[in-house]
């Protein structure tokens, strides 16, 4: 319904949603949650048969996004190991590598990965969630953190922002369920300012790690692997948001 514009771009594919879920059995013999969690299981196999990911973690879970068009690719590569469920009309059916024969893709010939750089600003985040039903009580807050709080990014390109002042703002609303990932700073704003039911993820403060000094696009594959396989091998637990123009891993 978004009305064709110079100022928008869309990607040209359509994306699916993959949630990860383990029936409440951890792994045995790795603390590390978020991405790092599936790196191993999910993430890298997908990278080596060059399938391009987006990852979205939310402060319930984690989702990975995969195009439509690589799906047979997805589930061929993944049956080995998951039960993989569609969900038709509110009900979970099993998925077989027999459903998705047509139109599999071989794998194509191994490229080395591209080398990106990395930014690390000061700025201390927050995962936290609030309660659905505040949502209209937040909505002028919200707003004022979109669209008011920062001033408009400088002509000078990406990689002149100062690293003392990043700006990150992520909302993302889920099967009604509110994930923000928001500055420290912005933060104590919020809780000063309105009493809401506001959930951290950790009693912890979150560091960030920026990956892309030009727009990443959806074509390249393996970058949320070089960056969540070896925080899994030390593991370490990592919040990451996948954009079209970088990636944001959160230690």
């Amino acid at each position: 319904e978004l009305p064709p514009s110079e100022f928008m771009q869309v990607a040209d594919s359509t994306w699916l949603v993959l949630s990860v879920v383990s029936n409440g059995r951890a792994p045995s013999g790795s603390q590390a949650t978020g991405v790092t969690k599936i790196a191993r299981s999910v993430i890298a196999p997908l990278a080596e048969h060059h399938v391009s990911v987006l990852m979205l973690s939310t402060y319930q879970t984690d989702f990975i996004l995969v195009r439509e068009r690589d799906l047979p690719v997805v589930i061929h590569t993944l049956a080995g190991e998951f039960d993989i469920y569609k969900e038709e009309n509110g009900e979970c059916v099993p998925v077989t590598c027999d459903d998705m024969s047509n139109g599999f893709l071989k794998p194509k010939p191994a490229t080395s990965p591209t080398l990106h750089p990395v930014q690390s600003p000061q700025t201390r985040f927050c995962v936290l969630t609030v309660a659905p039903d505040t949502l209209p009580a937040i909505a002028t807050m919200l707003i004022d953190v979109l669209f008011y709080s920062h001033s408009p990014p400088r002509e000078a390109g990406a990689g002149s922002q100062d690293l003392d002042s990043f700006t990150f703002f992520a909302f993302s609303l889920i099967e009604g369920y509110i994930s923000i990932v928001m500055d420290a700073e912005t933060q104590k704003r919020w809780v000063q300012s309105v009493c809401l039911s506001i959930r951290l993820s950790t009693g912890e403060l979150w560091r960030m790690v920026r990956i892309g000094g030009q727009p990443l696009g959806f074509d390249e594959c393996g970058i949320v692997a070089q960056i969540a396989e070896p925080l899994a091998a030390a593991d370490i637990s990592a919040y990451y948001i996948s954009t079209f123009n970088f990636d944001h891993a959160l230690v």
